[in-house]
């Protein structure tokens, strides 16, 4: 009688044992329908063991070995990798890299995905730049086996024509190419321009927005070979590829690749292990590398992980970088938070008939409502937040719970009537500047104006053909986008993060500005950008006048290597939710307090402390920041200590999870 160890979508570090009659080898990487508890579930077969920890006659029987897809040996190794690297249960991180369609236990019937043969279509490349063509070199000078590149391109300096010549090697050698973007709404216009090239050559994509179908059939067309070109965002990188030749990361420095819930992975990170294990190249390209990446390309505590190659010219032959000032708030009197000197340089693009963009990365009309005579303000019941308030929507939200309220006709305390938004959002901006330029289009860019993508597509559509003549954004702006037309940017509202405690928060402001301001000037017209500051003289802002990522980047590492901060220490963080506060703390101070952490030398276990959101929906958060100069002492004591932590008898309600390599502190 054969036995098969089943991994299921269960909250357990373990696999379990099934009878299969006749089962051989050829079964592991098959689907299997299984009985558990009272419950049939679809589970994947990951070995046939010679016996069981449990006698036969208390195995039960498997209903049903599904033949196909059947997964292949990489991805069980990817699959298991990740999971034991970031401390998550085995079946649990299995079963979700599937397509929710392979996990029913009556899996649709998807059409077969549209996916032509393996055929190049001869296609209208441009001309390459010295630069590009020099980093294209070295890339093919490096064989086929693994070497990881760090791609360091100022915006407009041709990135994606170094994929897209990479993506044509690869498929010349009859090879699969995965090439992951931190969001949907960076999809689009890289997919149109990888579909142009290359037609014939089989695309597909793989993102949350797609159907529960769409994305079974693509994901199939991926695992099957059929689909040569594989583009997706974070989850994308499990998909299963037989002939995989090459991995491309665009803006790999976007926290967007880190996972919030659940296996809380860097796809980035994963990717990397990936292309290591497949023996094939990876390019990590950026125009600001995350710190981490531009060490392990400079670093000398390193050793040269990664291979750096820079672009700094823009490709276009007319385009320059654009010209960056900083206007001193001190000195310049603000109307609605836009100096005079933006108001200016705006009424000039508007005189030419080109177009500017104001960024604000925070959307709604204001974030807070307040009472002058009593100090009330619009506080979430929930979260240890402010309600933002949309005027137009005449509605107060939580933009981290999703509460909303009404907006209430005098204060809720006092009753004054008297009650004022403070502070502005990217609502407050369109309506001034549509008071300010009666003439002008003005189109605002935000989670509001774009909650899907083909409203995001609609949009972007709408500024390529010159619909707008003034652009309200966020980050939504920030990045991945060519706007002809486009030549001045006003950066509104920069300073909140230059004090952060967070110590990525300089890096992340950095990479905002940087990725902003590439949107001026990308054709043959000049390009400015004004950036409002308190702050003039501030470092980071100097480093942004220059472009100088280079003397940021080692400034920040310095000041990292200091204080033993990533990516010169390893961390991980433990981190507990629950109604009352106090149970949060006392489950974190249980678990630091076990016994065993002096056998685990270099770790070292900080106080817990409450978040910094310290109240989400309705739940009271802290955390524990657990810390090493090494990353495998660090794994060995995580391994360890995680079993303690599952053993504590905790409040019913108490949720706990633990994550490695954080980002949020």
């Amino acid at each position: 009688m054969s036995i098969v160890r089943v991994a299921l979508d269960v909250p357990l570090y373990r696999f379990f044992d099934y009878l299969a009659p006749g089962a051989t080898r050829d079964a592991v990487g098959c689907r299997v329908r299984v009985p558990f508890g009272r419950r049939t579930v679809i589970g994947v077969i990951v070995d046939l063991p010679e016996d069981s920890d449990l006698p036969a006659t208390e195995l039960r029987p498997v209903e049903e070995i599904l033949p196909a897809p059947k997964l292949p040996a990489d991805w069980f190794r990817l699959l298991a990798f990740c999971a034991a690297y970031y401390q998550a249960p085995p079946g649990e991180v299995m079963l979700a890299a599937l397509p929710a369609g392979l996990k029913r236990l009556v899996p649709p019937q998807p059409r077969a995905a549209r996916v032509p043969g393996k055929r190049l279509a001869a296609v209208s490349a441009p001309e390459l730049t010295v630069e590009q063509a020099v980093v294209i070199e070295r890339i093919r000078a490096a064989g086929a086996g693994f070497t990881p590149f760090l791609l360091f391109g100022v915006t407009g300096s041709g990135k994606t024509e170094v994929y897209l010549r990479l993506i044509a090697d690869a498929l010349a050698q009859n090879g699969q190419i995965l090439v992951l973007v931190p969001e949907i709404n960076l999809t689009p216009q890289l997919e149109a321009r990888v579909a142009a090239r290359f037609p014939d050559a089989g695309l597909v994509s793989l993102h949350s927005e797609l159907t529960e179908a769409a994305r079974l059939r693509n994901w199939l067309a991926a695992a099957e070979g059929r689909a040569r070109i594989v583009l997706g965002t974070r989850l994308a990188v499990f998909t299963p590829l037989p002939d995989l030749a090459l991995i491309i990361v665009d803006e790999e420095h976007d926290p967007s690749f880190k996972q919030q819930d659940g296996m809380r992975y860097s796809a980035r990170d994963v990717a990397v292990f990936r292309a290591r294990d497949r023996k094939v190249p990876i390019v990590l390209g950026s125009a600001t590398p995350a710190l981490e990446s531009w060490a392990n390309a400079t670093a000398k505590e390193m050793n040269g992980r990664y291979t750096l190659l820079t672009m700094r010219e823009r490709a276009a032959a007319q385009a320059r970088l654009p010209a960056v000032q900083r206007v001193d708030l001190r000195k310049e009197k603000a109307e609605e938070g836009l100096s005079g000197i933006l108001l200016e340089a705006i009424e000039r693009r508007l005189a030419r008939g080109e177009q500017s963009l104001v960024f604000l990365n925070r959307r709604g009309y204001a974030p807070v409502l307040a009472c002058t005579a009593c100090g009330w303000i619009s506080d979430c019941r929930r979260c240890a937040a402010h309600l933002v308030l949309h005027l137009k929507d005449r509605r107060l939200r939580c933009h981290h719970c999703g509460f909303e309220a009404g907006i209430p006709k005098r204060c809720p305390t006092c009753g004054n009537q008297d009650i004022h938004p403070f502070g502005r959002g990217t609502q407050r901006l369109e309506a001034f500047l549509a008071e300010r330029f009666p003439q002008a289009r003005i189109l605002r860019a935000d989670r509001d104006s774009a909650k899907s993508r083909k409203q995001w597509e609609a949009l972007v559509e709408r500024i390529h053909a010159g619909e707008a003549d003034i652009l309200v954004g966020t980050q939504m702006l920030a990045k991945g986008h060519d706007f002809p037309k486009l030549t001045l940017v006003g950066v509104v509202g920069a300073d909140a993060a230059l004090f952060a405690a967070d110590c990525r928060a300089p890096e992340r402001l950095f990479a905002q500005l940087m990725q902003v301001a590439g949107r001026a000037g990308r054709a043959d017209l000049p390009g400015e950008v004004l950036i409002q500051t308190q702050y003039p003289d501030h470092p980071l802002y100097a480093a942004v006048v220059a472009h100088d990522y280079a003397a940021f980047a080692a400034t920040q590492l310095a000041e990292r290597k200091t204080a033993g901060f990533p990516p010169f220490s390893s961390q991980a963080m433990l981190r507990a939710e629950a109604p009352q506060m106090a149970d949060a703390i006392a489950f974190l101070a249980t678990a630091r307090a076990w016994p065993g952490i002096e056998t685990h030398a270099g770790i070292t276990l900080y106080d817990p402390v409450p978040m910094r959101l310290a109240k989400l929906a309705n739940l009271e958060r802290a955390q524990l920041l657990i810390e090493s100069g090494s990353r495998r002492a660090l794994q060995d004591f995580l391994t360890e200590w995680r079993a303690v932590v599952d053993a504590i008898k905790a409040p019913s309600r108490l949720r706990w999870h633990l994550e490695v390599d954080p980002l949020d502190y």
